[in-house]
This record gives structure tokens, C-alpha cells and sequence, in this order.
């Protein structure tokens, strides 16, 4: 862990559709493994508890915890997760990690905002990661589902939002139809990790206690993914991954004006963005940036750029209609440019 976390509990949020395999993940994890101890936190968005017989059989208030044999716990979240967590706070330091599952919730953005930004819950906890858990069977038929309103459908938004993914279910498919399906959320969001599962078994040390979801992620992003994207074929999905980079130094406040200009205008489009900065007048710092719609957090990398390295500028960008090369010529207009030549 960082400096910043490492006395702070990280929170893995997981996403995915009834049926793909929730459920029996989150038995995993309560009956079986034993190598970690996690808190997993039901929150109700949906109206279907994630295993009537395990959790909602004794829920009667939010605070009711229920202890399984192997130190884990699970406890019911009935609409105030900020009371839940704080209420956790005396405990959080028997866990390794908590488990919020989200049944019915597509956007986990309100989510990960009360977590950011509210100072009781920032001093305790982080967002690890956000995993979503998907039917290898049936993702397909999700995801070409059609909103009336032409909006992104839910199965859209739970991909473009995960860190990474859990293919549940891979024995149910060809190995040609798994293929065809991974090439597609490639297509959709390019960052996530895709981790292989059969019956919800996943390697939890694939999952937990990577920070994923942190500021310094675009730092681990494929460079090939970039390379890719200037000679790609045009997209035919609704939602899908941006990747620009280019050479110079930014400047600093025609950047921040397109980015406020992007996100008051399409924040609702942009459901991930990434990016890996060099501002003019900003001597080695290197500068990273995350964001959930328009709530972005922004800051130094823990290292500068080093001496004799080319300042090269990364962006990344998951969200639906977004136009590749509109963003990168605005972009490329917050270059820094020297009046004196």
C-alpha cells in the first residue's frame, strides 16, 4: 500500500446483473476460502437479497453483523452505507478488505462520491477497486439491450466502470464464442482486467489489494493500447475506450478549462477518465488524474519525470458516443505555446 492508504481499509465495489454469479462469489468467500478475512456489505439497491438463506435471515437493523467460521463477516446495508461504515470504523482493522455488493445499482458514481468526499469515510477507507462480475453466457444479451431513451443500457455502464471484470461461467461457452465476447469488452473498456472463472472461483489476491482504482493506474496502461487507437477501424458500440497521447508541455489553465467545459456539458457521457500530465512552468512533477463522471481527483504522481524522459501526455476516456478526434485536437490546443518564437 501507499503512504496515503496504508492505514486507511480499501473497498472493492462489485457490480454485475442477477444471475451472474453473485451470489455464489460471495458464499466463496464467506464458507470457503480462508485466506482472507473481508466484511462483505449487501447493499440493497435491488430488490433481491444476494442469498435469502445466508444474510437476510437474521437482518433486522443495519448495524447486524453475521460472523462466519473462517472470520469473515457479512453484514445488510439498508440505504445509509455512510452510518454502516462508520459504524464499522471501531472494527475495520480485523478485515483485510470489504466487499460492497451492489445489486441493481449500474453506476456505482454516488458510490465511490460519499466514499471521496466525505471526510469520516476518507479517513478510514479507500476504493481499492471497482469489479464487476458478468455471465459469460448471457453477457451478450445484456449488452444488446435497447433503451428506449437510447441511453447506455446497465450492462454497458457496470463494464465501462469496472477495473477489472470476472468472466463467470466460461465453461458454459465455446472457445470461440468466450473470444468474440472479449474482444468486445475490449472494445467497450480497454483498462479492465478480464480474470477467467468458472462457479464464481475467483483468486481473490487477483482482485483485492491492487489499487486499481487509483490515480497512479494510468501509469500501467498498455502502451500498445495507444498505438492501436490511431490506426483503429471505426467503433459501432455505444460505450467505448479512448486512448490519446502526444508530446509537450500543457498549459494549465486552458486545461483546466476544457475539462471543466467536457464535463459540464458530457459528464453523464464520460463515465471513466484517466489521464498522465506535463504542465509548463511545472518543473519535473509529474501529474496524474482519475475521474467517476465529473468527479475528479487530481495530483502528483510519487515520481516526476526523470531526467532526459519525454514528456509525453496520456488520456484515457470510457464513456458513450465519445469522438476520438475531437477529443484529441482539443486536447492538443492546451500545448503550451512559447509567444517568444
Amino acid at each position: 500500500m501507499t503512504e496515503e492508504t496504508k492505514d486507511l481499509t480499501p473497498i472493492t465495489v462489485i457490480t454485475g446483473f442477477l444471475g451472474a454469479g453473485k451470489t455464489t462469489f460471495v458464499n466463496y468467500i464467506l464458507k470457503e476460502q480462508n485466506d482472507w478475512k473481508i466484511c462483505v456489505l449487501e447493499n440493497e439497491f435491488g430488490a433481491v437479497s444476494i442469498d435469502d438463506g445466508l444474510v437476510a435471515e437474521s437482518m433486522e437493523a443495519a448495524e447486524d453483523l453475521i460472523t462466519m467460521d473462517n472470520g469473515c463477516v457479512c453484514c445488510s446495508v439498508r440505504g445509509d452505507l455512510v452510518r454502516t461504515l462508520g459504524q464499522l470504523n471501531k472494527r475495520r482493522k480485523d478485515f483485510d478488505a470489504i466487499l460492497l455488493e451492489t445489486t441493481g445499482l449500474a453506476d456505482p458514481a454516488p458510490i465511490v462520491y460519499t466514499i471521496l468526499t466525505n471526510s469520516k469515510l476518507s479517513e478510514n477507507y479507500f476504493i481499492d477497486s471497482i469489479v464487476c462480475l458478468a455471465d459469460c453466457k448471457h453477457l451478450e444479451l445484456h449488452l444488446d439491450d435497447k433503451k428506449p431513451d437510447d441511453s447506455a443500457n446497465e450492462a454497458m455502464q457496470q463494464v465501462a466502470f469496472a477495473d477489472k471484470i470476472l468472466l463467470n461461467k466460461i465453461d458454459l461457452v465455446t472457445p470461440e464464442e468466450k473470444k468474440a465476447l472479449k474482444d468486445r469488452l475490449g472494445v467497450i473498456n480497454k483498462f479492465a482486467t478480464i480474470i477467467e472463472t468458472e462457479r464464481s472461483r475467483a483468486p481473490l489476491d487477483k482482485i483485492l489489494g491492487l489499487q486499481s482504482f487509483s490515480m497512479e493506474s494510468i501509469l500501467s496502461v498498455d502502451a500498445d493500447f495507444f498505438e492501436t487507437q490511431e490506426n483503429a477501424k471505426h467503433n459501432l458500440e455505444m460505450v467505448s475506450s479512448v486512448g490519446i497521447k502526444f508530446e509537450g508541455d500543457l498549459h494549465a489553465q486552458w486545461f483546466n478549462v476544457f475539462m471543466m467545459d467536457l464535463l459540464r456539458e458530457r459528464a453523464a457521457d464520460i463515465f471513466r477518465s484517466k489521464g498522465l500530465l506535463s504542465f509548463h512552468g511545472q518543473g519535473d512533477t509529474k501529474f496524474v488524474f482519475q475521474g467517476v463522471h465529473e468527479q475528479i481527483n487530481f495530483g502528483p504522481a510519487k515520481e516526476p519525470w526523470k531526467a532526459g524522459e519525454t514528456r509525453v501526455n496520456k488520456f484515457v476516456f470510457i464513456g458513450k458516443n465519445l469522438n476520438r478526434e475531437e477529443l484529441t485536437k482539443s486536447l492538443m490546443e492546451c500545448l503550451y505555446k512559447d509567444e517568444a518564437k
